[in-house]
């Protein structure tokens, strides 16, 4: 309270803080930080957009290089065109007549049961060589793995053009060095013997070519993986008695999983659109008995001319490539969640 000289009493507000003499107020603080102005004066993008803008050149350039051609050509399966009309330059519409000719068509049955065979030979062959090889990667000492893993990586890095004509030596009818060895282990009938007489031998040939290239894929990631996994976790198994068998489907195999599952679905893409391997090693031959499904689209499109008829293969490829690896997308999705 403050008295003044007439004797009146004034109440003072209590919670008011204490001015200090001469010195000026000074505003209080504001609660939060204001927004930033942007520099230069130019308005700014909203920050959910920001991720929109640094996807959208590789989504422009994939709808260019894929997005586009894929629509071509199923524009072009839809339509009757064969030298004529390519000539002419005349593209009627044919509707599904090219897919409707074939599913009826055995040729293209057949060669579906083909493309599988050889995708599941391939695959299976692959993955188990692969693996082996990336666990005797693991256990070899430091020299040995490193000459084990440039033989590896010279494989890999060979082009398929100049693999394929290797072989085709290695294979060959007159001085092929496969005749030769089998002349000197004593077997006869090997004289000037054409291994590609039939589909099913090329068919080896090319799978044990596809195999051999795809090999180090496997093997060096498997050992990659098998370097996360910890030793205490083997220490533990030999304490179990565990031989080796129990140790890869008990340690190896639940830790490397992902590894299994992605692995496995890159590889039944690769083979199941082999097609330089296939092609360049007899042309699909003999008598066709060799090609695959991509070969089948091109030997259609480009030696019979049967355009529309080759961008059905190729879409109907696409789906049952799809269809397929749907069924693999459920097991990687099922892996995720366990995790």
């Amino acid at each position: 309270m403050t008295v003044h000289s007439q004797g009146a009493v004034t109440s003072a507000p209590q919670d008011a803080p204490p001015k200090s003499a001469g010195l000026p107020e000074t505003p209080a603080p504001a609660t939060g930080p204001g927004p930033t102005p942007p520099r230069g004066g130019g308005m700014s993008l909203p920050t959910g957009w920001l991720p929109y803008l640094l996807v959208a050149p590789a989504v422009l350039a994939l709808a260019t290089l894929l997005l586009y051609p894929l629509i071509k050509n199923v524009i072009l399966s839809l339509q009757d065109i064969n030298k004529i009309e390519f000539i002419q330059r005349k593209y009627p519409f044919a509707g599904l007549d090219n897919y409707t000719e074939l599913l009826g068509d055995a040729n293209f049955w057949t060669v579906v049961v083909r493309s599988f065979g050889f995708t599941l030979a391939n695959v299976a062959l692959i993955m188990v060589l692969g693996s082996l090889i990336g666990i005797l990667l693991n256990k070899l000492g430091k020299k040995m793995r490193l000459v084990l893993s440039m033989a590896l990586v010279m494989a890999w890095a060979m082009p398929i053009v100049a693999s394929v004509q290797v072989f085709r030596w290695l294979f060959d009818e007159q001085f092929g060095v496969m005749n030769w060895v089998m002349r000197t282990a004593g077997f006869s009938g090997y004289e000037q013997h054409n291994w590609m007489e039939t589909g099913l031998s090329t068919m080896v040939i090319v799978t044990i070519l596809v195999v051999w290239g795809s090999i180090p894929f496997v093997a060096l990631n498997m050992y990659a993986g098998l370097t996360t996994v910890g030793a205490e976790l083997y220490e533990a198994a030999r304490m179990d008695g565990a031989n080796g068998w129990q140790t890869f489907w008990k340690i190896i195999f639940p830790n490397l999983k992902p590894f299994f599952l992605i692995t496995t679905f890159l590889e039944v893409i690769w083979v199941f659109k082999a097609f330089t391997q296939v092609y360049a090693m007899n042309k699909g031959g003999p008598d066709r008995a060799s090609e695959i499904l991509p070969v089948f689209a091109y030997v259609e499109g480009q030696s019979q001319a049967h355009y529309g008829l080759a961008a059905a293969i190729s879409v109907l490829t696409i789906v049952i490539l799809v269809i397929v690896m749907s069924f693999y997308f459920r097991l990687i999705l099922k892996q995720e969640e366990e995790q």
